[in-house]
C-alpha cells in the first residue's frame, strides 16, 4: 500500500483539485515522547512497531504559512531564509505536497518559522508536518477530522501524528496494513506541577537523520529484538503513573526507556552515537543529585539535547544548577 492510497481513503477518492482559500495559516507544537517511538513496521506509510506516549510544549513548535504561488514551482522559506529547491528538506515537503495534487495544477509559496532549533533531537519535525497539514486544512478547507489529521501527518513525520493535542497524547501502533488503525489521541490527565527544561547543548544538525539512525537500529541491532516488550511494559507503567501522579515513577521509567533506545543505537552496526561529551556529563550530574534526592530525570531524542522532567516546587533548585535549561510550562496552572 502507498501513502497515496490512504489519502484517497481519507477523502473517500475526492481529493480538492484547487485551494478555497487565498492563505492557510497554522500552528502545530512540537511534543516529547516520554515512552519512544523507535522502529518502522511499515516504511511506507509510517506505521511504528509500538504504540507511544508524549508530552507537548505549547510554546514550541511551528508555525507555517501559505498562498498559491503563480511559478510551476514550489517556494519554501523557512526562518526567513529561502531554501534550494534542491535540498533534502525541500524535497521532502514536495513529495508531501505531490500526495494532495496528482495532477500538479498548482503551487505553494510556504513560509515556515521554527522557534526550536531543526534537526537537532528536538523533534522539529513533528511540529513542522504537523503544521503543515493543519495549514493545508486551512487553506483547502478540508474539515477533517484530528484523527484523520493526524494520521496524515504521520505520512510525512511519524512523530507529527501527536503535534494535535496539548497535554499527554498516545499514538496507536495499530495492526492493520493500510494503518488506518494508526493515529494519536489526547489522555484525559492533566499534571500542572509537571515541567519540562530544555537543556539544549548543541544546536547543529545532526550527522546521521532519525528516520535513517532508526531503519539502520531495526536492521542490525543486536538488541532490538528486546525493544517492543520494553516499551510495551514502559507504556503501561507511564500510563499508571500518570493516572496516580506518582513523579518518581514517571520520571524513572521514562529516563530508562530514552537509554534503553539508545542501547539499540550503539548496539547496532556500524554504531549510533548521539552522545556528546557535554550529554553525558549533564547526565552523571543528575544521577548525583537525583542520590542528593533531588527528584531530577531526563528522557533524550535522537541527538545530543536532554531534555529535564522534574516537579514545579524543585524549579529554583533545578535552575541553580542548570542555568542554561529553558523551563517549558506544559499546563495552565
Amino acid at each position: 500500500m502507498k501513502k497515496s492510497d490512504v489519502v484517497h481513503a481519507i477523502f473517500h477518492g475526492n481529493i480538492p483539485q484547487k485551494p478555497i482559500r487565498e492563505k492557510g495559516l497554522a500552528f502545530a507544537p512540537t511534543n516529547i515522547a516520554l515512552c519512544k517511538y523507535w522502529g518502522k513496521r511499515d516504511t511506507e506509510l509510517n506505521l511504528p512497531v509500538t504504540s507511544s506516549l508524549s508530552v507537548t510544549l505549547p510554546d514550541k513548535g511551528t508555525m507555517t504559512s501559505m498562498m498559491l504561488h503563480d511559478q510551476p514551482c514550489d517556494r519554501v522559506i523557512v526562518n526567513s531564509q529561502e531554501l534550494s529547491a534542491e535540498s533534502t528538506f525541500v524535497k521532502r515537503l514536495v513529495e508531501f505536497l505531490d500526495l494532495f495534487r496528482p495532477a500538479k495544477t498548482w503551487y505553494l509559496q510556504i513560509d515556515i518559522d521554527i522557534n526550536i532549533p531543526v534537526a537537532a533531537g528536538l523533534a522539529s519535525s513533528a511540529s513542522g508536518f504537523a503544521s503543515l497539514i493543519l495549514a493545508l486544512n486551512n487553506i483547502f478547507e478540508w474539515q477533517l477530522t484530528n484523527r484523520d489529521l493526524s494520521i496524515l501527518a504521520r505520512l510525512g513525520s511519524g512523530s507529527a501524528s501527536r503535534s494535535f493535542w496539548l497535554g499527554f497524547v498516545e499514538w496507536y501502533a495499530g495492526v492493520q496494513p493500510d494503518g488506518m488503525d494508526c493515529f494519536a489521541e489526547p489522555l484525559s490527565v492533566e499534571w500542572p506541577q509537571l515541567c519540562v527544561g530544555l537543556l539544549t547543548l548543541d544546536t547543529s544538525e545532526k550527522a546521521i537523520s532519525s528516520r535513517k539512525a532508526m531503519q539502520h537500529t531495526v536492521n542490525s541491532s543486536v538488541l532490538y529484538s528486546c525493544w517492543p516488550r520494553k516499551v510495551s511494559q514502559d507504556l503501561a507503567i507511564i500510563k499508571q503513573a500518570l493516572k496516580v501522579k506518582n513523579f518518581p515513577l514517571l520520571g524513572g521509567t521514562s529516563e530508562s526507556n530514552a537509554l534503553s533506545m539508545h542501547a539499540t543505537m550503539l548496539s547496532s552496526w556500524p554504531s549510533i552515537c548521539y552522545f556528546l561529551p557535554e550529554t553525558i556529563a549533564a547526565m552523571h550530574k543528575i544521577w548525583a543529585l537525583r542520590r542528593d534526592n533531588l527528584e531530577l530525570y531526563f528522557t533524550q531524542d535522537a541527538g545530543p539535547n536532554l531534555k529535564l522532567l522534574f516537579l514545579e516546587k524543585d524549579q529554583d533548585i533545578v535552575k541553580t544548577h542548570f542555568p542554561q535549561a529553558e523551563r517549558v510550562k506544559l499546563f495552565e496552572s
